[in-house]
């Protein structure tokens, strides 16, 4: 059992490090947030952190299953995918909440939604469990572009990419 858990605590810290650029602006995060004209449907600010969280130890959980079955080298492209959708989550943050950029925003969680869904469909094919786990990371990436486009066109003028200082 112990033998397991070791790589499975890796997977898990190794999936958490993508959530490093939102964690050190979280304060400065939330604040910008709260400043944003949002629609009626957006989640309150509280949510995120426990939602990501959740989310981050099932895909941990999902790569930890598929690499599990082959290792890195049999997995090579599936897991390459994998870190390919992780960094793409890092970057939405850097776009959103601190080049406040409503357009490379939108473009970035677009790639991220591509990202997440291939992730998902490539794991399913290495272990149906896996690519479950995937399912409602898919679904709330989903509500986030959707929440990123209304966002930016609720506040262009908060999201037009110029540098915070110049405001």
């Amino acid at each position: 059992m112990f033998a397991n858990l070791l790589p499975l605590l890796g997977w898990i810290f190794g999936t958490f490090l993508a959530s490093l650029g939102a964690v050190v602006t979280a304060d400065a995060a939330a604040r910008f947030y709260l400043q944003l004209d949002r629609p009626r449907w957006a989640p309150p600010a509280w949510l995120f952190g426990p939602m990501w969280s959740l989310l981050y130890v099932l895909m941990a959980v999902a790569a930890y299953r598929v690499w599990r079955i082959d290792g890195f080298a049999g997995a090579r492209f599936e897991l390459g995918l994998y870190v390919v959708q992780l960094v793409l989550n890092a970057a939405w943050s850097w776009f959103f909440f601190v080049r406040r950029t409503g357009l490379g925003s939108t473009i970035e969680a677009a790639m991220l939604w591509v990202g997440v869904a291939a992730t998902m469909v490539v794991f399913w094919q290495r272990d149906s469990l896996a690519g479950w786990l995937f399912v409602p990371y898919l679904a709330w990436v989903t509500v986030a572009t959707a929440l990123t486009i209304s966002v930016w066109r609720r506040n262009p003028e908060l999201l037009s990419g110029q540098p915070v200082a110049s405001r």
